[in-house]
């Protein structure tokens, strides 16, 4: 059965008819919910539609996409049906609103990043322009079993926590080189933070997107 995904969209100040604006989707850590990634993106209000997914299944009490058995081992047929529904939801979305399929853009929080490396390397560049993965790790049997398409021109921003209690800082580390090994366009940053975004995290992810936005329009 489909996901009905529940979210809010924020839209950009001064919209105007007949244009077509870059997108930022915004996925929600584990127990969280679309209003966390929505201070995040603030700054970004202006010049992008915001669209933050609620985690369809309940989590305390917040939400979650998917369930773990551990860290590191997802559920896999909530996680499999996860990245096939939201590839799913943000065609749809993207074929209703007025969003430039080309400037597509994926961010993600623990566990919402997770998903956006995951959905990186199944939609591929010709589907989505960048992704922003913050404190994360990518499931082995994605790289192993998932049918992957090219990121070589699919620029990676990548940012994990020195002091992540739940993600150890390695699996960051090892996040990067494997984009690395796919993608020329990869920015790898740490922070001395927890299992967070700091301030500096937040301003460095703003003025990453910015700058790769001017890149794209000219």
């Amino acid at each position: 059965m489909p996901i009905e995904y529940k979210y809010e969209i924020k839209w950009p100040e001064g919209d105007q008819a007949g244009t077509k604006y870059p997108v930022i989707f915004a996925l929600h850590g584990l127990g969280s919910n679309e209003q966390d990634m929505l201070g995040l993106l603030e700054e970004l209000n202006k010049d992008y539609i915001v669209i933050a997914i609620r985690g369809n299944l309940a989590q305390g009490s917040g939400y979650a996409y998917f369930h773990i058995k551990s860290i590191g081992n997802p559920i896999r047929e909530q996680f499999d049906q996860s990245v096939q529904e939201l590839e799913r939801f943000m065609e749809s979305v993207t074929a209703k609103l007025a969003i430039d399929p080309a400037r597509r853009y994926l961010l993600g929080f623990s566990q919402g990043a997770v998903l956006a490396m995951s959905l990186a390397l199944t939609m591929g560049e010709a589907r989505i322009r960048g992704i922003i993965a913050l404190n994360g790790y990518i499931p082995a049997f994605v790289k192993d079993e998932y049918e992957l398409q090219s990121v070589t021109h699919m620029p990676v921003f990548i940012s994990h926590g020195e002091y992540d209690p739940v993600f150890p800082k390695q699996l960051g580390d090892d996040n990067a080189e494997f984009f690395r090994q796919v993608s020329n366009h990869v920015t790898y940053q740490t922070y001395p933070s927890a299992h967070g975004v700091s301030l500096d995290n937040k301003a460095d992810v703003t003025r990453w997107i910015r700058e790769d936005s001017a890149t794209k329009n000219h």
